[in-house]
């Protein structure tokens, strides 16, 4: 009896995390796959996103998913900034437009689907490190499990390291990362934009030849 009582919350457990999906993984929980690899298989980067407002809520599970991921001896020599502030987002995208005019980076604001310096996402999270030769294979996996942990709850996010690199940790972008106020021994390693996606891009082919066993 207690078996089948133990069996029975399993089972409603399952079916209260089913109907949180989305849509398009609901298929998955009817079909009783595997939901881990389904996400992994169905993530894509996102550069058109939804002007909804991301709740609170979500973006608090997302990063805790991201302090979740491996790392070295579990030092955990990381730390993120969320960056909900449309005015925030804004300024910088206007202080990097004024220092790309007049050079090759300035075609890209140009574009007309162009919104923002973080792939036109509405928030944005910056992960932070303290820089050491394993903390960039940590921050990788913390935005790994980011990425999946945002898809399944329906949003869409966008790797960067471009508006770390050209942006924030340029002259013209001093003020901005003063902002975030990184503790003292860490500083921005990548970026990840995130918000509901307003596209769903296809999946680029994969080379399968990379993979080798040695037995």
């Amino acid at each position: 009896m207690k078996n089948l009582f133990i069996a029975m919350a399993i089972g409603l457990i399952s079916m209260g995390c089913c109907n949180n999906q989305p849509a398009s993984q609901q298929k998955c929980c009817d079909d009783n796959c595997n939901q881990v690899i389904e996400t992994i298989m169905a993530r894509r980067s996102v550069r058109a996103y939804k002007d909804t407002p991301i709740e609170k809520e979500l973006l608090d599970k997302v990063v805790e998913c991201g302090i979740y991921a491996a790392n070295a001896l579990n030092a955990q020599q990381w730390e993120v900034r969320v960056v909900m502030s449309q005015e925030w987002i804004n300024m910088a995208t206007e202080a990097a437009k004024a220092a790309a005019k007049g050079t090759p980076a300035e075609a890209q604001y140009n574009d007309p689907s162009f919104k923002n310096i973080f792939r036109n996402a509405p928030a944005v999270i910056f992960i932070g490190h303290k820089p050491s030769a394993y903390t960039p294979v940590d921050c990788g996996l913390m935005a790994g499990n980011m990425m999946l942990a945002a898809k399944s709850l329906g949003l869409g996010t966008v790797c960067m390291a471009s508006p770390v690199r050209t942006f924030l940790q340029q002259p013209v972008g001093a003020s901005f990362l003063e902002s975030l106020e990184f503790s003292e021994g860490f500083e921005p390693l990548l970026c990840i934009g995130i918000g509901y996606p307003d596209e769903e891009p296809a999946a680029k082919p994969r080379n399968k030849e990379v993979i080798k066993y040695v037995e």
